[in-house]
C-alpha cells in the first residue's frame, strides 16, 4: 500500500513515502516540456533503489543520502521502501554558487551525510509542532546543511566551460524570475542582460525546450500560484495580463495546455481535474503534488 505525505516548508518540500516495489522513469520528453528541475535529496529508512542516469547506475540504501536532479532524465527500480526526501528549488542554492552539476545521481555516506540525515529526521519528528514563523529558519538550516554535506564530497572539476555555463544559467534564471511580469522579457532581452550571444543562450536552454518555452512555462507556473491563492482576488484575465500575456484567450489556452485544466477552474475552486474543493468542511482548495512542484520556489 502506498503512503505519501508532503509538507511545504515555505519553498522547500519534505516528502514522506512508503511504497511497495516499483519502477520509475522521468523521460527526456517529460524533462523537456516541464518547468520542474528541482534537486531531490532522499534518505531511505528501508529498502534499496537503483537509478540510472546517462548509463551510470547509483544504488541507494539506508544510512546514505541520494542526490538527484529532476531536470535531467532518469529511470530506475526500487524494492519496497520507506523514505524521506527534500525537494529543493535549484535557485535556493544560488547564493553559494549552486550545487555542482556532478551532484546529480550521486549517493553519499560518511560524517557529513549523517549530519544531514539527523537534521532531516529531527525536522520530520517535529513537523506537527512547527509554526509558520518557524519555516524560514528551518528551510535555511536544511539548505545550508544540504550544501555543506554535498559540495565537499562531489567532484567540482567539471572544466571551466561547464562551471561558466552553470553560472550563466543561474543568472538567467534569476533575471527571468525577477521579470516575469515584464512584456519586454524576451530571448533577445535576456541575451543582452547576460552579455551573451543568442546562439549560446539557445544552447543553454536546449534541454528546457528553448528560451521562449522556458519563459512561458515559468510565467504560467507563476500564474498558477496566483490563481490558487485565495487571498488574490484578481480576475483570470487580470492575472494573464500581469504575467505578460496579451489576451485572456491566449492565456487561458496556454494555461490549459500546460496544466490540463483551465485557469477559471482554480479561481472558482471547482472540483474538476487536479483542483478540488471540500464544500462540506473548510472551503479551501486541495493542491496536488504536481502543482506544488510546478510552483515551488516562485515566490
Amino acid at each position: 500500500q502506498v503512503q505519501q505525505a508532503v509538507w511545504n516548508l515555505g519553498g522547500m518540500l519534505l516528502l514522506q513515502q512508503t511504497v511497495p516495489a516499483f519502477s520509475y522513469e522521468r523521460s527526456p520528453d517529460a524533462v523537456r516540456f516541464s518547468p520542474i528541475d528541482h534537486w531531490q535529496i532522499t534518505v531511505l529508512r528501508a529498502g534499496r533503489t537503483w537509478t540510472g542516469v546517462d548509463g551510470r547506475v547509483a544504488q541507494n540504501e539506508p544510512g546514505m543520502i541520494e542526490i538527484r536532479s529532476l531536470g535531467h532524465p532518469f529511470s530506475g527500480r526500487a524494492l519496497a521502501t520507506e523514505s524521506i526526501s527534500l525537494i529543493v528549488p535549484v535557485d535556493l542554492f544560488a547564493d553559494g554558487g549552486s550545487l555542482p552539476a556532478a551532484s546529480n545521481n550521486v549517493v553519499l555516506g560518511g560524517h557529513r551525510a549523517k549530519l544531514l540525515i539527523d537534521l532531516m529526521s529531527s525536522v520530520e519528528a517535529n513537523l506537527d509542532r512547527f509554526t509558520q514563523d518557524d519555516l524560514p529558519r528551518i528551510k535555511d538550516r536544511l539548505r545550508k546543511m544540504v550544501f555543506d554535506a554535498v559540495t565537499p564530497l562531489v567532484d567540482r572539476d567539471d572544466g571551466n566551460d561547464q562551471i561558466s555555463q552553470i553560472g550563466l544559467m543561474t543568472r538567467a534564471r534569476r533575471f527571468i524570475s525577477s521579470n516575469l511580469a515584464s512584456p519586454d522579457l524576451t530571448p533577445d532581452a535576456l541575451a543582452r542582460e547576460l552579455a551573451t550571444s543568442r546562439t549560446r543562450l539557445y544552447e543553454l536552454f536546449e534541454t528546457s525546450g528553448g528560451v521562449a518555452n522556458y519563459i512561458r512555462r515559468r510565467r504560467l507556473s507563476a500564474a498558477h500560484a496566483m490563481l490558487a491563492d485565495p487571498s488574490d482576488s484578481r480576475k483570470v484575465a487580470e492575472v494573464g495580463l500581469a504575467i505578460g500575456f496579451d489576451s485572456a484567450a491566449n492565456f487561458s489556452r496556454a494555461f490549459t495546455q500546460q496544466f490540463g485544466y483551465s485557469p477559471s477552474n482554480i479561481r472558482k475552486q471547482s472540483s474538476e481535474d487536479y483542483m478540488y474543493q471540500d464544500r462540506q468542511t473548510d472551503k479551501k482548495p486541495k493542491v496536488t503534488f504536481e502543482s506544488l512542484l510546478q510552483t515551488l520556489g516562485l515566490f
